[in-house]
Formats: structure tokens, C-alpha cells, sequence
């Protein structure tokens, strides 16, 4: 699992560079072909193509030939939300096996094929959906293409493998949430503000679930969800869409296709007042995150639905608060000689495939106390509720939006991403393209009815961190897990 993205970026997941979240990766060794004059040339951005291969599963390729370099990733519809209790973090648990043989590959074989091709990979594992990408020259295409297949059609390795990587795992529960108390916090709340959404559980998985996990458990979670049906290739680099089609076949289309698990609804109950989570832990500051029911968009044929006008105008609110340098709560909170806090922040989810919520966070100054940064956080979105937005205000988060449409081009990664998410979620293609519009479409007016309507306290759960003094004996740990890839 990748480090988890910032909360306050998340208002702006599907718009910006969250789709950047994946690391950095460095230079790669170069194709043996040269670019052209004809793909060196600025050219006008090819639309992407999307296919269904003959076992049900999704293809999507988007040609981009600035660069002899291209991406490959395989996303599969199935996370975190859909574990059962008992086997928490199995989604996560699979992902790292994943790297850990098949039929023709030995444990570790993966990984170092793909280096000697030139490329770089790795994998992610969130919520809604695992996702495994390789960024490769372009002549080595067909190689990790074959490559990947053969672990999704095959994956397979003995128990002791398993028995070394969930210790992997359960190190990397340790020092990415055991160890950061402002992680705990937010397990410990998003178990307070998710009553049936399986959202209340944290994708690592609770320790105990992974102390009881066998490695029948994550083959069971393989065999019921990894099915072609499920799952997508997006190809975006310097290709040609009708090889990448015809080797996807090949490789992919060959696999024996399963049906997809009926997955049943788990709805939200509606909350019926104010929740309060106090957490307590060694730390150097207190911490303050709120968070507050909010509406989705609808996908599939709804997509675009003018009931989402809500989520839409929730997401302008986040960036109106958060979105840049000295916006509302950086202005209110942090600046001045009576600044109430470090930091501040706003976020808006609105996509997912569970309920979402709308979060304001901060960190109280010195000597300042958490109920006085939870006041003045409300306070904001009081006065926007109260007063409105100005003209200028709202046309420069619209502005910013269509500025990170242009840059995003710039990475095929981040193409290959974007089109992934969207297909995950249940969006078209050109799903970002449209949401852009949509928020360009939002007005002042609708800005302030949301703050006047999504933010009382019934609908309100708070988490406050009190620091704690530090342990006068505790040691830094050293990883000591058996060898293994944090991922």
C-alpha cells in the first residue's frame, strides 16, 4: 500500500494532481527506437479508447507519443470495502502476495524482471479498488504485459511465503498507524462515523485480524474477486492502440472468465446526532478533524445527475477554504499575532464507492486549545453560509481546476491513473472533463447553501487528540520484519 495521500487533498481527488499520487518514479531507460519528427512534434491530445476484451474484461488504451515511455496498469474492483469482518486488511495482505509468484514465476521473480526491462512498479491498495502499474520504455510493452497476466491468471506461492509477508504487513500497520497517533485518531474515527458502510474498517486492517490471518484467507479473496470482469488494463504512453489491442487479447482475453461476487448494499444509516471521539497518545501537538455526512455523485447512466449539484458545490466550498496559498482558513486560522492554529484544512470527498464526507481539520497554535480551532473552523464555513462568496473568489479555485487539467497531460502516469480511477468508480472516460465543467458551472449562491445545510451537529463526528508527555522509555523501533517491500 502506497503512503496515503494528505486528507485535505482529497477535495480535489478526481481535478488536480491527486492523480499524482504515486510517487516520483525515476528516469527510465530509453527504447530502442528514437522518437520521430513526427512524435516528437507537438500534436493535439489522442481521446482515449476503451475496449472489451473476450472474456468480459475492460481495456483502455490512451496513446500520448511525446516520450519513447509508457505506463501499464491493472486495476481490479475490489478494496478494503469489500472484506468482512474477521479478515480486515486481506485486500492489502493480496496485494503484497501478488508479488510473490505464479505458475511461472518464483517469489521476488516479478519485480526483478520488470528492473531488468528498465521499468519501475509497484501496487496500491485503497477502499475502493487495488491497482498494480509498471512504467516501462515503450519498446517493453509487451513484455510486463505478459508479465502481469500471468499473476492475475496464476498467482500462487507457499504458505511460507505468506507467513513472512504478513509480518511485512503487520510492520507496516506498526510504523504508518500504530506510531502515528494522528492515524490512530482517524482509524478511531472513521469507526465512529461509518455504522454499516464496511468504511468503518481500516484498509491496513486491524492488528488482530492480521495476527488470525491465514494464507487460505487471501487465496479465497483472489480467487472471488481477481476475475477479468472485475478488473482493467489501462496502457497510456507511446503506443498504438491496435497492437496494444490485439496483445491485450492475447495475453489477457485468454484468461477463464468467473462471475463477479453480487455484491449487496450496505447503506449508511442516517446520523441522529453529534459524535465525539477523544483519543489520547504521546504526541507533540493536539489535533483536531471534523467531519460531516456529504453527498456523491451518482456513476453509471446517472452520471452527471442534476441532483449531484450538491456534491459538485461541496467540492468548490473545500477549495474556497483550502485550495490555495492564503485561502479562507489559512487567512482566519494561522496568519496574525492572535492565530488560532498551525495548520488548517478542508476536504471534500465525493466520489467513492461509499458514503463520503466533507472534513475540516486543524492544529491549535501554542496555547490554544482544540475547542477553540473546532469554533473557528465552523465559524468559516458560518460566514460563507451567512455572507456568500465573491465573484473573483470562485472564479480563481475554477481557474486553478482547469490549469491541473493541463498539467496532468504532462504524465502518462497520471493519465493512466485518472482513466483507472474513473473506470473503478464507474465513470466514463471522460469523466474529469465533464466533473470540470460541472464545477465551473457552480455557482455563489449554490456555495452558500451548502455551508448553510451539511454542517450541523447532528451530522457532525469530531475527533480531538490530547497530547500526551512522551514516553520517557520508549525506544525508535528498527524494522524488524523478515525481508519483504513496504508497499
Amino acid at each position: 500500500m502506497k503512503h496515503p495521500l494528505p486528507r485535505r487533498a482529497a477535495s480535489v481527488a478526481v481535478l488536480a494532481s491527486v492523480l499524482l499520487a504515486l510517487p516520483s518514479l525515476p528516469a527510465l531507460a530509453q527504447s530502442a527506437h528514437s522518437p520521430t519528427a513526427e512524435t516528437a512534434a507537438p500534436t493535439a491530445p489522442v481521446p482515449a479508447r476503451q475496449f472489451t476484451l473476450s472474456n468480459g474484461m475492460t481495456l483502455i488504451v490512451k496513446p500520448d507519443r511525446r516520450a519513447p515511455t509508457a505506463v501499464q496498469m491493472l486495476w481490479v474492483r475490489v478494496g478494503s470495502v469489500d472484506e468482512v469482518d474477521g479478515t480486515s486488511g486481506v485486500a492489502h495482505v493480496l496485494e503484497h502476495m501478488m508479488f510473490k509468484g505464479s505458475k511461472q514465476l518464483k517469489p521476488g521473480e516479478f519485480s526483478r524482471r520488470v528492473a531488468a526491462l528498465g521499468g519501475r512498479e509497484n501496487a496500491f491498495t485503497t477502499r475502493d479498488y487495488t491497482g498494480y502499474y509498471q512504467q516501462i520504455p515503450a519498446g517493453q510493452l509487451e513484455q510486463v504485459m505478459k508479465l502481469e497476466s500471468d499473476r492475475f491468471a496464476s498467482n500462487q506461492w507457499p504458505d511460507d511465503e505468506f507467513k513472512r509477508e504478513i509480518e511485512v504487513v503487520k510492520e507496516e500497520r506498526r510504523m504508518r498507524t500504530d506510531d502515528q497517533p494522528r492515524a490512530l485518531l482517524g482509524e478511531q474515527q472513521n469507526a465512529a462515523i461509518f455504522t454499516a458502510s464496511p468504511y468503518h474498517r481500516p484498509v491496513v486492517g486491524w492488528m488482530s485480524d492480521l495476527e488470525a490471518m491465514t494464507p487460505a484467507d487471501a487465496r479465497a479473496f483472489f480467487q472471488r474477486w481477481y476475475v477479468p470482469s472485475n478488473a482493467a488494463i489501462v496502457v497510456a504512453g507511446d503506443v498504438d492502440v491496435d497492437q496494444v489491442r490485439a496483445w491485450a487479447e492475447k495475453y489477457y482475453g485468454s484468461i477463464p472468465t468467473r462471475a463477479v461476487p453480487e455484491r449487496k448494499p450496505r447503506s449508511e444509516p442516517a446520523q441522529r446526532g453529534v459524535r465525539r471521539v477523544e483519543f489520547k497518545a504521546p504526541a507533540e501537538q493536539a489535533y483536531v478533524s471534523l467531519a460531516f455526512r456529504a453527498p456523491q455523485i451518482s456513476t453509471g447512466d446517472a452520471f452527471g445527475a442534476a441532483a449531484d449539484s450538491d456534491a459538485y458545490a461541496l467540492v468548490v466550498l473545500a477549495a474556497l477554504l483550502d485550495g490555495y496559498p492564503g485561502a479562507r482558513l489559512d487567512r482566519a486560522l494561522t496568519q496574525g499575532p492572535d492565530r488560532v492554529a498551525d495548520s488548517a484544512g478542508a476536504y471534500a470527498g465525493f466520489i467513492g464507492r461509499g458514503p463520503q464526507i466533507f472534513g475540516l481539520d486543524g492544529v491549535p497554535a501554542a496555547g490554544k486549545t482544540p475547542e477553540a480551532v473546532e469554533a473557528a473552523l465552523r465559524a468559516e464555513v458560518a460566514k460563507v453560509a451567512r455572507e456568500g462568496v465573491g465573484a473573483a473568489e470562485l472564479a480563481r479555485v475554477k481557474t486553478q481546476w482547469v490549469a491541473s487539467e493541463t498539467y496532468k497531460l504532462d504524465s502518462v502516469m497520471a493519465q493512466a491513473r485518472e482513466l483507472g480511477s474513473n473506470w473503478v468508480q464507474g465513470l466514463p472516460l471522460d469523466a474529469s472533463e465533464r466533473i470540470i465543467a460541472k464545477l465551473q458551472a457552480v455557482t455563489a449562491e449554490q456555495v452558500q447553501a451548502v455551508a448553510a445545510k451539511y454542517f450541523g451537529d447532528d451530522q457532525m463526528t469530531a475527533a480531538v487528540l490530547r497530547p500526551l508527555p512522551p514516553e520517557p522509555n520508549r525506544r525508535p523501533r528498527g524494522f524488524a520484519a523478515p525481508a519483504g517491500d513496504l508497499r
